[in-house]
């Protein structure tokens, strides 16, 4: 294994087992050449070679961030979308499933669920300028919804997409603070509904929510 291969296992390992979040920014390249002691050209070799594997994004003067883990680390979890069609066959898929857990997690909440959707939807909310959290609350958000509808076949299937169903990150990196707050707002309503036990109610605002993700996605890739 040459020099460039070593730091991009490196780096891959780092964000396999989650040393690098989705959304963190990687070192910078002065800061690779340091901690590696290799040269600048090594450096930029892995990171390409990272990109190449969908693993990170570089934004020109910001720098590199993470995208997704490698689709290879877990057998029983959703590979992350690595295209646009990709993004919207996940999101075309959540839609005929949340659409239902919404709807049932309306009448069969319990008040700890309320308060944990509240508190997640919250935590996004706050997260604007820190990507990796705010993948992190939206799928608690997502998942506890699913734990709130009560059916152990739905639990499963949300738990099974993991993340990857949320973090489309290039997105969250590129997209504005007003992106980010429509998105909040989307959840919003989402657990009005459920707090008023409006299973209808629920079900559209879920729908909404997805539809506008599937715009925002496309809009930025």
């Amino acid at each position: 294994m040459n020099r460039t291969e070593n730091l991009s296992a490196q780096l891959r390992q780092q964000i396999l087992d989650d040393t690098l979040p989705i959304g963190t920014k990687l070192p910078s390249e002065s800061e690779l050449i340091s901690a590696h002691g290799v040269s600048r050209t090594v450096v930029r070799e892995a990171l390409t070679q990272l990109r190449a594997e969908g693993l990170i994004h570089t934004r020109r003067g910001t720098g590199s961030f993470v995208l997704a883990a490698p689709a290879e680390t877990s057998p029983t979890s959703t590979p992350a979308p690595r295209t646009a069609q990709d993004r919207a066959l996940l999101i075309e898929y959540r839609m005929a499933l949340e659409c239902e857990v919404a709807a049932l997690a309306a009448v069969r909440r319990t008040q700890h669920q309320l308060a944990a959707l509240a508190a997640a939807l919250e935590g996004f909310a706050a997260a604007v300028e820190h990507p990796a959290t705010a993948v992190e609350q939206d799928f608690a958000f997502h998942r506890t919804l699913a734990e709130a509808a009560g059916n152990p076949h739905l639990i499963e299937a949300v738990s099974r997409l993991g993340p990857t169903m949320i973090s489309m990150p290039r997105t969250r990196l590129e997209a504005s603070a007003d992106r980010h707050q429509l998105a909040a707002l989307e959840h919003r309503a989402i657990l009005d509904a459920v707090r008023e036990a409006d299973s209808a109610a629920a079900s559209a605002a879920m729908r909404l929510h997805l539809t506008a993700s599937r715009r925002r996605v496309l809009e930025l890739d």
